[in-house]
């Protein structure tokens, strides 16, 4: 008995070719995602844009709970050296806009980076596209292959695909780049700089308002309150377990607050306001 071909029956191809095709992936600040589930589950996260959704918003709960332990570490611990109301105010209110302005250079810096490598890339890919299109072909079918498709069917996508876009399809196959989902810099840095403001007005709250005698403790609860809330946030964002996140971050802000409220104790019995 003879060994069978080893080619693919044309039936299976064209459904795992159909299914390629109508699943595209798209990788959105370094996470793929498909846009369409050939088995269309509702309850499973699809379309375009959705990862860099996701990233916003974990970078918008990250910001906000950077502002929320920072300010109320520092505002704690002045009211440990002092219960005048003026010294409290004018840490908090440094200690917000100096976080703010760090939190949007930092972004700024780190996505203008992130930014000119992509477009790097990106023109690279183009012109070899330009220069050697059959050697890039056969690199997407290459690819391809890897994945698990045969040699037969990993050409015909990789043919179809360069027909219809062959720099999104080597950015995002070869790559992992989305070409039009490029961050701005100046987006990132204000919605860093907009969320560590949003998260530092609680303890400025907490701190200024509350009479001097229940000051301290009302901002340790309110401050470890909103933490448990941002941990449980983020968790849910990244479709896991809210316990653990959650414990960490109440855990790491109350280490926090503790401390620079020991300092400012230590310190302030040794100093006049």
């Amino acid at each position: 008995m003879g060994k069978e071909p080893l080619i693919e029956p044309a039936g299976r191809s064209q459904q795992r070719l159909a299914w390629l095709e109508s699943s595209r992936p798209e990788c959105l600040a370094g996470v793929m995602i498909v846009p369409d589930s050939p088995t269309g589950h509702s309850n499973e996260p699809h379309g375009n844009g959705l990862a860099s959704k996701l990233n916003w918003l974990r970078a918008g709960v990250l910001g906000a709970n950077d502002g929320i332990v920072s300010v109320a570490s520092i505002v704690v611990g002045v009211a440990g050296a002092t219960t005048q109301i003026g010294p409290i105010a004018i840490a908090g209110a440094a200690g917000l806009v100096g976080g703010a302005v760090s939190m949007a250079l930092g972004e700024y810096v780190s996505v203008s980076s992130q930014r000119d490598t992509q477009h790097a890339l990106i023109a690279k890919e183009r012109r070899e596209l330009a220069e050697q299109p059959d050697e890039e072909l056969a690199e997407l079918a290459g690819l391809f292959e890897k994945k698990g498709l045969s040699a037969r069917t990993a050409m015909q996508v990789a043919e179809e695909l360069t027909a219809h876009d062959a720099l999104s399809a080597h950015l995002e196959i070869e790559l992992g780049i989305n070409e039009a989902d490029v961050v701005s810099p100046w987006q990132a840095a204000g919605a860093s700089a907009l969320a560590f403001v949003l998260g530092a007005i609680l303890p400025m709250l907490a701190i200024l308002l509350p009479p001097a005698e229940v000051r301290v403790p009302f901002t340790f609860a309110a401050v470890l309150i909103a933490l448990a809330a941002t941990g449980t946030t983020g968790a849910r964002i990244g479709d896991s377990h809210w316990l653990r996140p959650t414990l960490r971050v109440v855990i790491g802000g109350a280490i926090a607050l503790a401390a620079t409220f020991l300092i400012g104790t230590l310190l302030g019995a040794t100093q006049t306001f």
